[in-house]
């Protein structure tokens, strides 16, 4: 049986993940901030019937922190076989209106978590032959937004690093890819004024924005053999908001 551990996993993209992967046979190791939302959590995937999900609070910004997690995972799972980086934050604001602390925690969350999680996760990926690491990234990485540039400069050093991880770690059969949604129908998202939302639907090809069960698909695939041969995507879940040249409809 497969094992995965997923970041951020109590709520959003990461909670769509953690069912797919349990509807899909995989042992998972959630991973959050709150030891309440995550018992609760558990508690309730337990009851659908789902005995194989597991919950280790962990703040993937700190080193020890992610030590603990990774001895939690071992002696819990046995082994891991792939990763979801899915924790992340958000902050918005031209630069010179970023706050120092902004600046540095979405770094930390964003993009300090991922080394993290390298640092005490691949050795035993590599001793073990393999596996898949998947981050969320965001189309905001490879584009640019209005007011939003401490969060274009975390998800962009996302969506390079990848490239990078996808060439030390390829040899060792460790596979690393990026999904990179647009907007998505998050319960964080969905508590904007509704014509804000609107407005977000409004600027997509499709007329809507994607799903948390929408991205989880994108990260099962990549974490599975179904993907056996992408290495180093950035694999966008926008729906083609970025298709447009800007040029106005004939």
């Amino acid at each position: 049986m497969k094992r995965v551990l997923i970041t951020g996993g109590t709520s959003g993209m990461g909670l769509s993940a953690t069912k797919l992967f349990l509807q899909k046979g995989w042992r998972v190791m959630v991973v959050g901030l709150s030891e309440e939302r995550g018992e609760v959590l558990i508690k309730e995937l337990r009851e659908e019937g789902y005995n194989e999900v597991y919950f280790c609070k962990c703040n993937v910004a700190k080193d020890a922190d992610v030590k603990a997690l990774y001895d939690c995972t071992m002696v819990t799972l046995g082994g891991i076989d792939s990763i979801i980086n899915n924790a992340g934050i958000w902050a918005g604001g031209m630069l010179h209106e970023t706050s120092e602390d902004d600046w540095d925690r979405l770094f930390d969350v964003d993009v300090k978590s991922i080394y993290l999680i390298a640092k005490y996760f691949v050795p035993y990926m590599i001793q073990n032959g393999g596996g898949s690491i998947v981050n969320t990234a965001s189309v905001s990485g490879m584009l640019g937004d209005y007011n939003m540039a401490a969060y274009n400069a975390a998800k962009g050093a996302v969506v390079n690093l990848v490239k990078a991880m996808a060439l030390d770690y390829g040899k060792y059969n460790i596979r690393v890819n990026n999904v990179c949604p647009s907007a998505c129908a998050t319960p964080m998202f969905l508590e904007n004024a509704p014509e804000v939302i609107g407005m977000f639907n409004e600027a997509n090809p499709l007329k809507r924005i994607c799903t948390p069960d929408e991205v989880a698909k994108a990260m099962y695939f990549l974490s599975s053999e179904e993907s056996s041969s992408c290495n180093g995507v950035n694999l966008q879940v926008s729906g083609g908001l970025d298709v447009h040249t800007g040029q106005p409809a004939q």
